[in-house]
């Protein structure tokens, strides 16, 4: 089969397609015929050894996808083959098949097609338990997203509204902050040519907002902190500017601000039930045409490492399908 192979830590350009032996389903596994896979920010990190998790080399990068089950292992009952499900993995996505825990497994609705399934677990799963189970966003308070035009911004975005907050986006570029608003963003900034806390303090009157997703960290993180009203929480989610801030703790102190981790993946292992809940209302939200996965690109495996590069220097929008099988 073919996958995309990190052989050593280091330059995404390394990255090379390859022929490798097809994986088998061991015990408890299913193989899944692979037919799409999205690229998620922290591809780009694992590969150049930057991530908090470094596989055994060689690997696959990807951590979700969607495809068809091709066998199945001693002791899974609940899945057979040609099922059509999607799935997350630490890595291996960006390949043909990939052999993953069935108890990991999703069955992809009737209504969901490949492209869809693999572009929603990861993303909206995080922004989901960010905003529910660590914010506890209110209805009428005001959320701040930045790096709103990724693949959890546009989540964030998107559930921040059903949780019936105002939504203001930020985001580096005036084509960046369209795509915002087609998914629900009451406001927009322009982070790039104008003053973050100026914007924030002029949208809200000086009140401040009352969350902040930080997908992004660098210099926005204290920015965006600032900008925060008494009882703000700063939701610390990730560092795409590639630069984790040191925040000054008087910030915390003079309005009573929270800054709150969101670990998503170690969260779901801990409260398998919640979780299984939050899956159940995003299919639900899907169904009733409220949640829409922004799938900006589709590319052939050939193009993955292309798209890793561009996504690491911060030049997409929305989620980049990694099309894996036909």
């Amino acid at each position: 089969m073919k996958a995309l192979l990190c052989k050593a830590f280091g330059p995404i350009e390394n990255l090379r397609v390859e022929d490798i032996e097809a994986p088998t389903a061991g015990p408890g596994q299913v193989l899944v015929s692979i037919r799409a896979a999205a690229l998620n920010f922290p591809d780009a990190l694992i590969v150049q050894g930057l991530y908090q998790v470094k596989p055994a080399l060689p690997f696959s990068p990807g951590a979700e996808f969607a495809g068809v089950v091709k066998t199945v292992g001693e002791g899974v009952s609940h899945l057979k083959v040609g099922d059509r499900v999607m799935a997350l993995v630490p890595h291996g996505a960006l390949a043909e098949e990939c052999a993953v825990d069935a108890r990991g497994v999703i069955p992809l609705p009737d209504d969901m097609d490949f492209v869809t399934g693999s572009a929603l677990l990861l993303t909206y799963c995080t922004s989901l338990h960010a905003l529910k189970d660590v914010a506890k966003l209110a209805a009428g308070e005001t959320l701040l997203v930045l790096g709103a035009s990724g693949g959890v911004g546009i989540a964030a975005i998107e559930i921040g509204k059903l949780m019936g907050a105002r939504v203001i986006a930020a985001a580096s570029s005036e084509e960046k902050l369209a795509l915002c608003r087609e998914h629900g963003a009451d406001e927009t900034i322009d982070y790039a040519r104008d003053d973050l806390r100026e914007c924030v303090d002029a949208l809200t009157e000086k009140r401040g907002v009352d969350v902040v997703y930080d997908a992004v960290g660098g210099a926005y993180s204290e920015a965006a902190l600032r900008a925060t009203g008494w009882g703000g929480r700063l939701l610390v989610v990730g560092f795409a500017t590639g630069d984790i801030p040191r925040l000054p703790l008087n910030l915390a102190l003079l309005k009573e601000r929270q800054i709150l981790g969101v670990y998503w993946g170690d969260w779901a292992k801990r409260h398998p039930k919640l979780q299984q809940e939050h899956l159940m209302q995003l299919l639900a939200w899907f169904r009733g045409g409220k949640i829409a996965p922004p799938v900006t690109e589709q590319l052939p495996l050939s193009g993955a490492v292309d798209a890793l590069q561009r996504m690491a220097r911060r030049e997409v929008r929305g989620k980049l399908v990694v099309l894996t099988g036909s």
